[in-house]
């Protein structure tokens, strides 16, 4: 076995992106810290790391938001490098400043990198500068007259957006001018609050297209591809809830396919990045043919991740490892490939009708098993999950030789999960993947809202019965314990080989 790039890792996250990026660290033979909050104290990966410190605080804004504390926890355990898996610090400019100046490699892009892409003012401007289609808007409003002016030189409707933020947070779709003053009032105090940047710009709302993104993978040798794309287009208040690889659109062809990743990989070299990152663009389907736009570009990785993998066959965090490491990417463009198809669906704990976060205690969880299925999560039996953190538990990742197939296992994956003691979205999953829309891979952006029989009461009653005759099930035949097989991380080895990820 060859020496690995660093010799420990702290991962400034929580929950299951900090035990996806501990597998990998495991597998490549690096040591691994975790960092956790007071509410965190008996969490699943705060036990599978080989070193943990305590941070203290309940919220993020106590503990997983600190960076100096953070970064004293790295310098204490003589960790050579941070990995921020995403959300908390993954995208603040500052954080890569501060490890750099404590002598630790931040795992991610280039602080400049950031600071360009994170603004979405400056993105488009530089995207335009470097020839990428961007859509037609107005940059930083700042006042009443400004929106209403901007609405009316590009036409309604619009999407108003916060010029620093992401998330969903500070968007408004406007459809009525009526509507305008309301809605950007309104958008601009949440993105005040969130990100503390009031700052509006507005696009033309394309209300009908597909939310595609380019997974891209640089190093600081000039080398960058693009591992294909995956589409995100099903999701609920801006916030992606299934996603898969490739996209199902019958107008994506290998020929746009390249154009699109062309497209990427230029908006990655126009601000120097290296690392994981992705390139998010709006494909609107057309008679002539589809026109994609440029979006944002998030600069870490993704959650999501786990669908390129299973198709591309390759451990992207390793990826971004050895990068901060100065290796280069070791492989080209012509050898990516593109295998099957995959799906992941987030698995919250929440209300499946009105989306809000259903915090608790589990008190049983079985995870589906099997060949081409990978559960990533830090949730077992007796894991609470807190109010102060995104209600998110798992995701649910399954792999098919063509999309009918994917959907059938993630079906009988759903079917297989039990997860009591919460509320939890699985019922919505399970009508989203019956739809004969979604199903026929006939969906935009707007799919939830234009499929309200989604949120039937009874349709999602008679879905998560399903789950509590599974639990029952289990429990009658006294087989908790194998319902809990790998619950300490993600269940990645059916797709991993030596030399890296595949499906066995």
């Amino acid at each position: 076995m060859t020496k690995p790039p660093f010799r420990k890792i702290l991962v400034a996250n929580r929950g299951e992106i900090a035990l996806r990026v501990f597998r990998t660290c495991a597998e490549r033979g690096i040591a691994t810290v975790a960092v956790y909050s007071d509410a965190d104290r008996d969490a699943l990966h705060v036990a599978y790391a080989d070193e943990a410190v305590a941070i203290g605080g309940q919220s993020a804004a106590e503990s997983y938001l600190r960076s100096e504390k953070i970064v004293a926890a790295a310098k204490a355990t003589g960790a050579e490098a941070i990995h921020p898996g995403y959300g908390f610090l993954s995208e603040r400019a500052f954080f890569v400043e501060a490890c750099a100046d404590a002598g630790v490699t931040f795992i991610g892009p280039p602080a400049r990198a950031m600071e360009v892409m994170g603004d979405k003012v400056r993105a488009r401007e530089a995207m335009s500068a470097a020839g990428v289609p961007v859509v037609p808007g107005v940059n930083d409003l700042m006042s009443a007259d400004d929106v209403v002016a901007a609405a009316r030189s590009i036409g309604l409707p619009v999407m108003l957006k916060a010029s620093a933020g992401g998330g969903g947070k500070g968007m408004r779709i406007v459809e009525h001018e009526a509507d305008l003053l309301r809605a950007y009032e309104g958008a601009s105090r949440e993105a005040l609050a969130s990100f503390g940047d009031g700052r509006m710009l507005m696009e033309r709302a394309i209300l009908r297209a597909r939310h595609v993104e380019i997974q891209l993978m640089a190093d600081n040798h000039g080398g960058v591809v693009f591992l294909n794309e995956r589409d995100c287009s099903v999701q609920r208040r801006h916030q992606k809830v299934i996603e898969e690889a490739p996209c199902p659109s019958p107008q994506m062809s290998p020929a746009i396919r390249a154009a699109m990743g062309d497209v990427a990989v230029r908006a990655a070299r126009a601000v120097g990045y290296s690392g994981a990152g992705t390139v998010e663009f709006l494909f609107e389907e057309g008679a002539s043919g589809p026109r994609f736009y440029f979006l944002e570009m998030n600069t870490r990785l993704q959650v999501e991740h786990p669908v390129t993998e299973a198709t591309c066959g390759r451990d992207l965090v390793w990826d971004q490892i050895r990068v901060a490491a100065g290796e280069p990417l070791g492989f080209t463009q012509d050898d990516v490939r593109l295998h099957g198809h995959a799906i992941e669906c987030r698995l919250y704990a929440e209300d499946p009708v009105r989306f809000l976060p259903s915090p608790g205690t589990v008190r049983m969880v079985r995870w589906p098993v099997g060949a081409d299925i990978r559960v990533d999560t830090a949730v077992a039996s007796g894991s609470v999950v807190s109010s102060f953190y995104d209600p998110m538990i798992a995701k649910l990742t399954v792999w098919g030789a063509d999309r009918r197939s994917a959907i059938r296992k993630m079906r009988e994956a759903l079917r297989s999960t039990v997860l009591l003691g919460i509320s939890t979205n699985i019922p919505f999953h399970l009508r989203v993947l019956e739809d004969p829309d979604f199903v026929a891979g006939r969906f935009s952006t707007r799919f939830i809202e234009e499929h309200p029989a989604l949120l039937s009461q009874d349709a999602l009653a008679e879905a998560d019965s399903r789950a509590i005759a599974a639990a029952a099930a289990v429990a009658a035949a006294a087989a908790v314990g194998a319902c809990e097989q790998g619950a300490p991380g993600p269940q990645i080895s059916a797709w991993r080989r030596a030399s890296g990820w595949r499906r066995d």
